[in-house]
């Protein structure tokens, strides 16, 4: 029945098939395992075992010759070094800035630093893209500029250069809220409407979706004021 998982001379389509399956919940468990760091941001050593773990599993997927078995083992062992690097390095400073070195100071207060741009291997070019996309068109208005070890670039502007917000000129404003979805592609969100302390009737009790069939509408969201807003088909 699991033959599959050993090496042989030829496998049959569905044998390909169940290996291709394993494989995938495999990796699947493996990266749940890993957690979300590894997917949210690859750095150093997550860099390393995503290329490890991909060209293992690769090979037995593709090579009848090769059994499943001993890449499952290998990458499990993998899995377990990775997270003992992890722990280690939030115990040890030298492993932490091995695997998670600080960030590299591109540009201070409108000063280019030029050894630190090679260190990070990048060029004045790709700096200048990161600034348009941050809408910085002057260098002389940036504060800092710091090449994360993420790969990401983030950029400061100087307080002068930055708009102004209500709490600079004084303005009282409303608290946050983030709209609750009641609607979402023609089907109502009965728990949403629980956790309001609304109902079905008062839904429908409401000016906006008096004229509105549900099945027409794509999203419809209320909030605390309990404010309705609706967006349809279109």
């Amino acid at each position: 029945m699991f033959e599959f998982f050993r090496s042989q001379e030829s496998l049959t389509l569905i044998q390909w098939a169940l290996r291709a399956v394993v494989g995938f919940f495999f990796l699947v468990f493996i990266a749940k395992i890993m957690g979300q760091r590894s997917i949210s941001q690859l750095r150093f050593l997550d860099f390393v075992i995503a290329l490890l773990l991909g060209n293992i599993m690769a090979h037995p997927l593709s090579d009848e010759g090769l059994g499943l078995t001993g890449s499952m083992v290998t990458m499990s062992v993998l899995t377990v070094l990775y997270l003992l690097g992890i722990f280690l390095s939030l115990r040890w400073s030298p492993l932490k800035k091995l695997f998670d070195p600080p960030p590299i100071t591109l540009i201070e207060k409108g000063t280019i630093y030029y050894r630190n741009i090679k260190k990070a291997r990048i060029t004045v070019e790709s700096l200048l893209t990161e600034l348009r996309k941050e809408k910085v068109e002057d260098i002389q208005k940036v504060a800092l500029a710091l090449w994360e070890p993420g790969g990401t670039i983030s950029i400061f502007v100087e307080p002068k250069y930055q708009p102004l917000t209500p709490s600079d000129m004084g303005i009282p404003t409303q608290p946050f809220d983030l709209p609750r979805i009641i609607i979402k592609e023609g089907k109502i969100n009965y728990n949403e409407l629980e956790l309001l302390g609304k109902n079905e009737q008062w839904l429908f009790s409401q000016p906006e979706m008096k004229s509105i069939a549900t099945q027409n509408i794509l999203l419809a969201t209320v909030d605390h004021k309990g404010q309705i807003s609706v967006s349809t088909y279109h």
